[in-house]
This record gives C-alpha cells, structure tokens and sequence, in this order.
C-alpha cells in the first residue's frame, strides 16, 4: 500500500515537573508535544514514524472533526506504549519507530491534531525526547488494470482436426516403415561381401579383356 507523508507543525515541547520544583531533585519527568496540520483537512493516519531519543513510554491523543455542530473531541489512540524495556538501561534509547493505524485503540479518520505524552521515569538521562517525526496518510490507490476481453475469457482448448477420409492413419504409416527398414537391413547383412575382380570370368582372366586396358 502507498503512503503519503503528511506535511505537520510540531510545536515545542511543554514539559510537567515531577517532584519539588523549589529544589534541585525536581525534574521533568513528562513532556507534552502537540502536532498540528495547518495546511491539510481532516485526514484517515496511517503511519507515524520517529527516531526515540531516550523516551521510555509513550501515550498519544487525537483530535478529530466530528460534525460541524458538535466541537471536535480528544480520544487516546495509544497508551504507555514502550520504547525502552528497560527505562535505566539504553536498550531501544535511539531506535527508530513505526506505529501503524491498526495498532491504535480506535479509528484514526478524520484526524485535526495529534499530542504526544513522553515519559521517562529513570533519572539517569538528563533529557527525552522524539526527533524526525512523520506523518503518513494513505496515498492515492493504483489504476485498476484492464485486459482485454480475449485475455479475461480464454478460448477453451481447440479439438484435433479429424484426419480427411481416404488417407492412412500417421501411426500405422509410421510402423509399416520401421518393419520395411528392419527388414532391408536383414537383407543386406545375409548378402556376400565378396568383392568380384573387375577382369575376373569364372576364376580365369580373359585375355582380351587384358589387351584393351
């Protein structure tokens, strides 16, 4: 299936403080990045693609139209999904990343805004967050290919031509040539070899014959 990517404006990332701002043990342990698509209308995901950067887990929310009468919704279509097995460890730290349609928790038509919710609980990285991010939308679907109407309804197989009344039949002329052949060569195996003189008369050589040569 061909995919389209989806031109999008990422905004800046809004982090949320875990812990005591007031000290130097609070830190960021949330990040909120939100993506809009100023430029296209309402359109079905197929595909988000990015490169993790340290990002342990991932939750994203779509905003969709619904009607013109009733205000667009937010609805989570992915919830803690891991990148990191192991948040404390670099194990998927730098990977990159293809989340598909069919792996959401519900139907990603009509999309008006993405946000994605980051989150690392390991204190060991000092910061988090995705880079390359791409939007896919399916791409226009492939011309139906036509054939010709001899090619969708093939001739069924043509029947032999009867042979024409009065002539032999192949096979049996076939055979009777094979026999005649057998039997000439049976012929010419119990003949003679004996070669005869070119002057030689009953064993004696004729005299005349001699004289002329």
């Amino acid at each position: 299936m061909s995919r389209v990517s989806v031109p999008c404006h990422v905004k800046g990332t809004v982090a949320l403080q875990v812990g005591d701002v007031r000290t130097s043990q609070g830190r960021p342990g949330v990040l909120v990045i939100d993506v809009t698509f100023p430029s296209v209308a309402p359109f079905e995901l197929q595909e988000i693609m990015f490169k993790n950067y340290y990002t342990a887990f991932l939750s994203i929310r779509v905003r969709q139209h619904t009607s013109m009468h009733t205000p667009a919704k937010w609805v989570t279509c992915l919830r803690d999904y891991c990148l990191m097995p192991d948040p404390h460890s670099e194990e998927g730290a730098q990977e990159y990343v293809s989340l598909f349609k069919h792996q959401m928790l519900c139907d990603m038509a009509r999309v008006l805004e993405l946000r994605l919710i980051l989150r690392q609980p390991s204190p060991l990285w000092l910061s988090f967050t995705v880079e390359e991010l791409q939007i896919y939308q399916q791409g226009p679907k492939s011309p139906s290919m036509t054939f010709p109407k001899w090619l969708s309804h093939p001739v069924p197989c043509e029947q032999p031509v009867p042979l024409l009344e009065g002539l032999p039949d192949p096979s049996r002329v076939s055979s009777e040539v094979q026999q005649m052949w057998a039997l000439t060569e049976m012929i010419r195996a119990s003949h003679t070899s004996t070669r005869i003189g070119r002057f030689d008369v009953d064993g004696c050589y004729d005299l005349n014959l001699l004289s002329y040569t």
